[in-house]
């Protein structure tokens, strides 16, 4: 069928329950009469205001409607919260009533109908999906504990830059091994090995995938009745066969380590990766909480995705916003190379140490989240804040983005400048709510310390074993620095720089 009439289609069956969607929508706008609405169009209400990057749209209409707005995607209100004060309402005031998500087609399908640790509702499934991967993979003795898979594939990773700088006219594409090596990190505490490099292009291609499908607008979302326009226009199939490609991976290696306890692999709980642990816990499993086979793949799915994205999307726009600086290059180099002391690799314990590269990294996070719109939370019951009424299933989305580059907070916002955490106790971990990059509350982020720590280690050494600069012909000014579309932040154009191997002898 063609595009336009597809088109006709949807007006012809929106034109037929256009009178009862108005009448809903008022009685809504009664119940909610206080909070500063946006008008919006009949039926799809504020969705066309979005555009491709919503962190940047809502800005700025936040600007001029405020920091607590009330669009509606569709037939869903949403409150938009774009000022720390207020994103300290929602995630300590009211933590409790907003500590739930709401579902989507995407997140059904990917999380295995909601049961992971991203996109659960809050309860007891997701207080233990969470316990267990703190307690076995996320948390910082655990962390820790990798030290040794962190700094081996640090080491490779240098060592390939070294060999690609030796060819192809010494220019080297530094988004591509940044992926490749964030991926590597996490599948040899995940997996217990590492992938080939076949296995980890897919896995980096099909997170990609992941944080796209995020951005899509999926009509079953807004209109469960126009469900069939997501199945007549393609959409709801390429899911389905994005999914698919996931599960048919996730499988292989959860068999894969079934077949390795058959054949008479360790089996004790001793020296095993994450997936025997999480196999070893459904076997031992005698409480009232049955971890399941999805269970297994919903956690899983969120290990790669948000495990790599979130250290990936760092490091890449650490590395162009440090070229696109080069006094603040400097500045950091030489501090590393100090604590280094010549040194050819900087240890972990070390990084303590680096107070000028932490200050870098939080202001790449304050700049660019790695989650611009922190994932949405919903309101599972009515509440007031600051004089308005908020009632039950209430979207809400908070602007990450948008706050790190509040003039209310911050000193020339949209610039690049490290100096401003040095001597002051501004941090990200969910207490200072004007630098929030992974969330805060019973919600944040619980992969946090392992992304910090895959960061301070790779930056440091890439920083303290090259010079780096731009291939020729090409200057900082031209640099493209926009985000891709999609659930994550990721730089939208690949860096490709020129490394010098610098001589400690």
């Amino acid at each position: 069928m063609s595009p336009s009439l597809v088109l006709v289609a949807f007006f012809l069956f929106a034109i037929s329950f256009l009178l009862a969607e108005r009448g809903r929508r008022r009685a809504i706008s009664n119940k909610i009469a206080l909070l500063p609405a946006l008008p919006g169009l009949p039926l799809i209400g504020n969705i066309h205001e979005l555009g491709s990057l919503p962190h940047q749209s809502l800005r700025e209409l936040s600007k001029k409607h405020g920091s607590l707005m009330l669009l509606h995607i569709g037939s869903i209100p949403t409150l938009v919260v774009s000022s720390a004060e207020l994103a300290q309402e929602f995630m300590r005031t009211h933590d409790m009533v907003f500590a739930s998500r709401p579902s989507s087609k995407v997140s059904k399908l990917l999380s295995y109908n909601n049961i992971d640790i991203a996109f659960s509702p809050y309860g007891d499934c997701w207080r233990q999906l969470r316990r267990i991967s703190v307690n076995n993979l996320l948390g910082q003795k655990m962390v820790q504990s990798f030290s040794i898979v962190r700094s081996e594939e640090v080491a490779q990773l240098l060592e390939r830059v070294e060999d690609q700088a030796s060819r192809d006219n010494g220019v080297v594409c530094i988004t591509e091994m940044l992926n490749s090596v964030v991926s590597n990190i996490l599948c040899r505490v995940v997996l217990g090995a590492s992938m080939s490099d076949e296995r980890t292009s897919l896995v980096c291609e099909l997170v990609k995938r992941n944080s796209t499908f995020f951005s899509v607008v999926f009509f079953e979302d807004h209109f469960p009745k126009l469900r069939w326009l997501d199945v007549l226009l393609g959409s709801e199939a390429k899911l389905r066969t994005h999914f698919n490609t996931w599960d048919s991976l996730l499988e292989e290696f959860i068999e894969n380590h079934l077949n390795k306890c058959k054949d008479g692999g360790d089996s004790n709980g001793t020296n095993t990766d994450f997936i025997d642990i999480l196999l070893q816990l459904q076997r031992d499993s005698n409480t009232d909480f049955v971890l399941t086979r999805n269970h297994i793949k919903a956690i899983l799915m969120d290990m790669f995705a948000a495990g790599t994205d979130t250290s990936f999307i760092t490091l890449d726009w650490s590395m162009a916003e440090l070229i696109r600086n080069p006094e603040v290059m400097k500045k950091a180099q030489d501090e590393v190379r100090e604590i280094a002391n010549g040194d050819e690799m900087i240890a972990e314990e070390r990084l303590g140490q680096l107070k000028y590269l932490n200050a870098v990294i939080k202001e790449v996070l304050r700049l660019h989240p790695p989650v611009p719109l922190l994932l949405p939370r919903v309101s599972t019951e009515a509440c007031q804040m600051q004089g308005y009424n908020i009632p039950k299933e209430t979207r809400v989305f908070i602007n990450a983005w948008a706050i790190g580059r509040d003039g209310a907070y911050w000193d020339s916002p949209d610039e690049f400048k490290p100096e401003r955490f040095l001597d002051s106790t501004i941090d990200y971990r969910g207490k200072d709510f004007h630098l929030i990059p992974f969330g805060a509350g019973r919600r944040i982020c619980p992969g946090m310390p392992f992304a910090v720590a895959v960061v301070e280690l790779t930056l440091a050494n890439l920083l303290l074993r090259f010079n780096w600069t731009l291939p020729s012909g090409i200057s900082k000014e031209v640099m493209k620095m926009e985000d891709s579309p999609g659930l994550g932040s990721l730089r939208k154009q690949k860096l490709e720089l020129v490394p010098t191997l610098v001589n400690f002898k």
